[in-house]
């Protein structure tokens, strides 16, 4: 974050103090009616405009997504929390909560907090100009008493309190204000313990989540779409230059194929032309043995007649 200022005076409406009534959070001896329907809806209307649908999602889809690793961790938004043991008609729907050392973070219809063990341990409303009164009264003591750690109200339209962004964390079954602080560029912030993030609010009060250990903003999930469809398409890209090389290789293994079939071929010529020499010679040779063998008979034949004459002729000087 930017070098940050003392954020001005916050405007809280009134409240009561917390009640000291913990039990009816608490299981106690009272048995679960199994037989009990606990409605996953209350027939409410999830946000009464974009104005609280948009960061309702976005944080809880951000959430959801910043904690897929861990199966301890259940993220949700607009769901029902059921506080009172076979008590179906007393309920809260939080914007958005998250609980830490859930029984998993498979989803679920609704949050009985005496089934899951627990009550959420952050808890975010989105105000209204219909709800941010209860939010910052009735709702803020429920919460107290259920024990939710950390409390956050965000006013979307900046009509509806000063400072748009309030946190509280819980001390003494009170909720104590978190502090809030500015920084040059106008954003508003504070830092949730529970969740180990800054929660922020932009000039144009646009809602961020910020992780300060790697100084980074939480992708939402337009820019989480934005990153896997840019991803996809380096992907494609990657898989278009992978074939292109692909078929490069293959183009050069069949010129290589080519050339060794034309060499083979070479080779073959040269071959049976050698055999073909080889075969002339051999004639030439085998010619060359019959005149030889021509002229021995020749001499042989002129040398018994020369014998022959001699005898001749010595036949006749004797007679």
């Amino acid at each position: 974050m930017v070098a940050k200022n003392t954020p001005k005076a916050i405007k809280q409406p009134s409240s009561s103090q917390p009640s000291s009534r913990a039990s009816e959070f608490q299981r106690g001896s009272e048995e679960d009616d199994l037989s009990i329907e606990y409605p996953s809806s209350d027939g409410e209307p999830m946000a009464e405009s974009e104005l609280q649908f948009v960061p309702l999602t976005d944080t809880v889809i951000t959430l959801k997504n910043w904690f897929a690793h861990r199966s301890d961790v259940y993220v949700a938004g607009d769901m029902l929390v059921y506080y009172r043991i076979n008590d179906n008609r007393t309920r809260l729907a939080p914007d958005v909560f998250a609980v830490f050392g859930a029984a998993g973070n498979h989803p679920r219809d609704s949050w009985l907090i005496w089934r899951e063990g627990k009550a959420p341990d952050f808890v975010m409303e989105i105000a209204s100009p219909g709800t941010w009164v209860r939010d910052a009264n009735e709702k803020r003591e429920i919460y107290a008493r259920m024990g939710v750690t950390e409390y956050w109200r965000f006013d979307p339209t900046g009509e509806c309190f000063t400072p748009p962004l309030v946190g509280e964390t819980l001390s003494g079954g009170q909720y104590q204000r978190l502090l809030m602080e500015s920084d040059s560029a106008g954003v508003l912030w504070g830092h949730s313990s529970v969740l180990g993030l800054d929660i922020c609010a932009f000039s144009d009060l646009e809602l961020r989540l910020y992780d300060p250990s790697e100084r980074e903003w939480l992708l939402t999930p337009r820019e989480s779409e934005a990153a896997r469809l840019e991803a996809e398409r380096g992907m494609q890209a990657s898989e278009a230059a992978r074939l292109e090389a692909e078929r490069g290789m293959q183009a050069s293994e069949a010129a290589r194929l080519e050339a060794e079939r034309e060499r083979q071929s070479s080779e073959a010529a040269r071959l049976e032309a050698e055999r073909g020499m080889q075969s002339s010679e051999a004639a030439r040779l085998e010619a060359e043995r019959g005149m030889q063998s021509s002229e021995a008979a020749r001499l042989a034949l002129a040398a018994e007649n020369e014998s022959l004459r001699e005898q001749l002729r010595t036949l006749q000087s004797g007679s």
